[in-house]
């Protein structure tokens, strides 16, 4: 089930947004759980508690406005998918600060709005892929999503997660490899390491970073292959 947020402060706006995630929902048959704010202030303290998965954001409003609410729900290292309703082209440019899906501009049109989340629909369909792995405390599910990097130290993999989690289990990375390849956004970089590119923050020729500060090294003669595999995955998605 999709968890989307609405906030604006005009009532009116609200509801027709209400009601068009409504439809949107019923034909294309994805369940959706539906949140309702009218301010930033309240949607971060709930987001805090339960993560969304979709956020519907007016950006003009009293004392905290739409764009500095997005920056304060990025700083909770949340990746919800956000579109911009607003009156105003104003903030266009710095959407992309925050990593807006979109940026629709009052009256919203069902038809703009309607592709929006059907794009946001398949991504979250994408994003829900795991994999469980056994281990000392029982069998885990790990969320491709989650995934920063996979090392092998010795005869222990070891995935390191956005949140700071580690899972390990008594495997060896080439049990992995078939399932973790370059279409599911995975490379192996090096001999004891396999990266997910969708949570790599920037790269060289011979180290990447991942968004949560870990430093993997990229072993000699990859470094072509690893930019090619980047490029074409975040081309792809």
């Amino acid at each position: 089930m999709l968890r989307i947020a609405v906030c604006d402060d005009n009532e009116r706006f609200l509801k027709d947004a209400v009601s068009m995630i409504e439809r949107w929902s019923e034909e294309s048959g994805r369940s959706v759980e539906i949140f309702c704010f009218d301010n930033g202030d309240d949607l971060i303290a709930k987001n805090a508690m339960h993560q969304m998965d979709i956020i519907l954001l007016d950006i003009i409003m009293p004392l905290f406005n739409g764009m500095e609410a997005a920056k304060e729900l990025r700083k909770q290292d949340m990746t919800a998918d956000i579109i911009f309703l607003t009156s105003s082209t104003e903030f266009a440019l710095e959407s992309y600060e925050v990593k807006a899906k979109g940026y629709l501009l009052k009256p919203v049109s069902y038809e703009k709005l309607w592709e929006l989340l059907e794009e946001c629909g398949r991504d979250f369909q994408a994003d829900n892929k795991y994999l469980v792995v056994k281990t000392k405390f029982g069998y885990q599910k790990i969320f491709y999503r989650d995934i920063e990097y996979i090392e092998a130290q010795n005869k222990t993999i070891i995935f390191y997660m956005q949140n700071g989690k580690t899972a390990a289990t008594a495997e060896t990375l080439s049990s992995f490899e078939n399932k973790l390849n370059d279409s599911e956004g995975f490379f192996k970089c090096h001999r004891s390491y396999i990266v997910y590119i969708p949570n790599v923050d920037n790269f060289n020729a011979s180290e990447i970073n991942t968004r949560s500060g870990y430093r993997i090294p990229i072993a000699r003669g990859y470094g072509k292959a690893f930019k090619e595999a980047y490029f074409a995955y975040m081309f792809q998605n």
